[in-house]
């Protein structure tokens, strides 16, 4: 059953990313369309760190919180950059309780430049493990 979770949760975060990589190629975005970029930013990111827990469980760790999942997936070779996946989830924190336009504007260059990577190079490492079987 833990094997089929983290397939289905892959499935959304792999809608997820593309919807944020849609956001994410228009380099002028207005006052709208940035707070969609970080709220697909946010929603990626939260499907990102349940699909690496689902992961992990169906592997047989133990994983309850989002800083372990990604502590966890670094440990094992899974992600390559777990400072920065954890800076991820300080910004990720940031914006969801905060809106400023100064903090929007540094997320939304944070987003593009370091964390939209990061959860590229994770979808792509689970495509090639769903389509590996």
């Amino acid at each position: 059953m833990t094997d089929v979770r983290w397939k289905q949760r892959f499935q959304n975060f792999d809608r997820a990313c593309a919807l944020l990589e849609r956001t994410a190629v228009n380099p002028n975005l207005s006052e709208a369309e940035r707070g969609g970029l970080i709220q697909f930013f946010e929603m990626a990111f939260e499907l990102s760190w349940k699909l690496l827990k689902d992961y992990l469980t169906a592997e047989g760790y133990e994983v309850k919180s989002p800083r372990e999942a990604f502590k966890q997936a670094f440990q094992i070779g899974l992600i390559v950059d777990g400072g920065a996946w954890l800076l991820a989830l300080e910004d990720r924190n940031l914006t969801t309780h905060t809106y400023d336009e100064a903090t929007a504007l540094r997320v939304e260059k944070k987003i593009r430049e370091d964390y939209f990577p990061l959860l590229q190079s994770l979808r792509s490492i689970f495509k090639g493990k769903t389509q590996g079987e």
